[in-house]
């Protein structure tokens, strides 16, 4: 399928106009928001780890509002059930004054879901979305209900403290699409923030793009052009992380305990589309791959023992990755 240049046009500068109204309200991580778009197209959810007060929630919130599309926050708590997640049964009075069997919507029913600091909550109420991360639908009472297009679950969480925490399970760090990395923002950066969040004419984000442009933006990425040795370069990359792999590096093997699933390459193609659509192409690039990989094979990759005895971090196993692909 060959896709419309003046198609491929406009999408890279209605999505330019998107950053850069994001960036009016959130200052700075110009690398984060570009993950946090690209992970938009891609429909794919994604997975903020930052120290609190960095913006994580803002960030969420401002991109709901210049697209126009409905947000819900959850807050993670250890006594937070699956049914405060989906909702469920409720007995409500009708107009009659007589009790009836209603379902009340839980906070999933929105087209952008905020699971903050979601390693807080138990795995009984995690595994509440893992259906709707995956299949973008939740079974309530036996019931399915299918959520409203376009979906993202956006879950955070807090590196420094670990009390009261449960680490998250690989099948469901599996099912996002990016670990983000959210740093302290630099003096220069901080100096506007100081500056510009303070003063009485700051101004709300601006909606930029509809729903239903969102929707035609994600069908169109979905178009774009891969061909075979793009697919097999994502293919090499997730069989790289596996150290009984021949394609895996020997630098890595005594290091890494367990790799990536065939999910990480369907990520790896997605994503690299989604890059490539904001570059204004129709096709992708062996660049495209690399430039989105350390997201994808950050929360991927588990090392061994020996490794974190050793002070070998998944950062560092992934950047010797990539440098062995880039050579």
């Amino acid at each position: 399928m060959t896709t419309d240049t003046a198609a491929l046009s406009q999408a890279a500068e209605d999505l330019n106009r998107l950053k850069t109204e994001i960036r009016r309200a959130y200052i700075g991580q110009e690398a984060l928001v570009d993950g946090v778009v690209l992970g938009m197209l891609a429909r794919g959810n994604l997975l903020l780890e930052g120290a609190p007060g960095l913006g994580k929630t803002l960030l969420v919130r401002v991109l709901s509002q210049t697209l126009q599309l409905s947000f819900s926050r959850v807050q993670f708590t250890p006594d937070l059930m699956p049914a405060d997640i989906t909702g469920g049964p409720t007995l409500l009075k009708n107009a009659a004054g007589e009790t009836e069997i209603r379902f009340r919507p839980g906070p999933i029913f929105a087209h952008v879901v905020l699971a903050d600091e979601i390693n807080r909550g138990t795995p009984k109420t995690q595994s509440a979305m893992l259906e709707a991360m995956q299949e973008h639908a939740v079974t309530i009472a036996g019931e399915r209900r299918v959520l409203e297009e376009p979906f993202f679950v956006i879950a955070t969480q807090n590196p420094i403290e670990h009390e009261g925490t449960y680490p998250l399970p690989e099948a469901q760090l599996d099912r996002f699409l990016f670990k983000l990395l959210v740093a302290l923002p630099p003096l220069a950066v901080l100096t506007r923030i100081g500056l510009e969040t303070t003063s009485e004419d700051q101004q709300s984000p601006q909606p930029v793009l509809s729903q239903e442009r969102l929707l035609e933006l994600q069908a169109l990425t979905r178009q774009i052009v891969v061909s075979d040795h793009i697919a097999e370069l994502a293919a090499k990359l997730t069989l790289a992380t596996h150290p009984d792999s021949e394609h895996c590096p020997a630098a890595l093997k005594p290091w890494v305990r367990f790799g990536a699933s065939p999910r990480a390459t369907q990520a790896l193609v997605l994503a690299g589309r989604a890059h490539a659509l904001m570059a204004g192409r129709a096709w992708v690039d062996v660049a495209d791959v690399l430039a989105v990989a350390r997201p994808i094979l950050r929360h991927r990759i588990f090392p061994t023992f020996e490794a974190e005895l050793e002070g070998i971090t998944t950062e560092r196993l992934v950047d010797d990755l990539l440098s062995a692909f880039s050579a």
